[in-house]
């Protein structure tokens, strides 16, 4: 009896050891928060488009923007992302005319305006996708702006680089609106697309 009562009295202890641990975790994970329309992201900048025309952040004014960042030798997340924003764009119908999608280089060593535009011109991209690009030192102040990552990853032409995935989304009075998340489907990111349309 005295050993029945050992392992009840054990399997309480552990049981409201659980529940503690369970009432401190499960707090934290309501307070996460989720990106606010007020988190500074983005800001004024100088880069050239794929035409070699000098642009400033007065590009964002006027539509909705999908600002991305990448660079033309990008395996995967950069022809992923422009195909998903093309696709959710014909899921928006009409109200993709309001809609723009910006696309820049973190890559300015090989991802000149010739070379931006040439990508940009590959089939299954939407079409009408603005490709920037500039010095490096404003592609960094850029990005640093947008609190976007990247790094250089191998050596030699073939050298890849690291850089955060996400879409930022901008109003049309070139305010950060919400975060994008990589790897939405096209039905989810036109919908995040209008929520922030209607909410404007």
């Amino acid at each position: 009896m005295t050993r029945l009562r050992m392992i009840v009295s054990l399997g309480c202890v552990l049981l409201l050891l659980g529940l503690a641990a369970y009432s401190l975790v499960q707090p934290s994970m309501q307070r996460a928060p989720a990106p606010a329309a007020d988190v500074q992201i983005g800001g004024p900048f100088q880069l050239v488009d794929q035409d070699g025309r000098r642009v400033d952040q007065g590009l964002l004014k006027g539509k909705w923007t999908a600002v991305f960042f990448g660079f033309t030798y990008c395996p995967d997340v950069c022809p992923t992302t422009l195909q998903t924003l093309g696709a959710a764009a014909s899921v928006l119908g009409a109200s993709a005319k309001d809609l723009q999608i910006v696309f820049v280089s973190v890559d300015p060593g090989r991802d000149s305006p010739k070379a931006l535009k040439a990508y940009l011109a590959s089939p299954g991209f939407p079409k009408g996708v603005i490709g920037l690009t500039g010095t490096p030192q404003q592609v960094a102040d850029l990005a640093k702006a947008y609190r976007v990552y990247f790094a250089k990853e191998g050596e030699g032409e073939t050298y890849l680089i690291n850089h955060t995935s996400l879409i930022y989304l901008m109003n049309p009075d070139g305010k950060f609106a919400r975060v994008l998340a990589y790897g939405l489907t096209p039905d989810e990111t036109a919908n995040q697309i209008r929520l922030a349309m209607a909410e404007h």
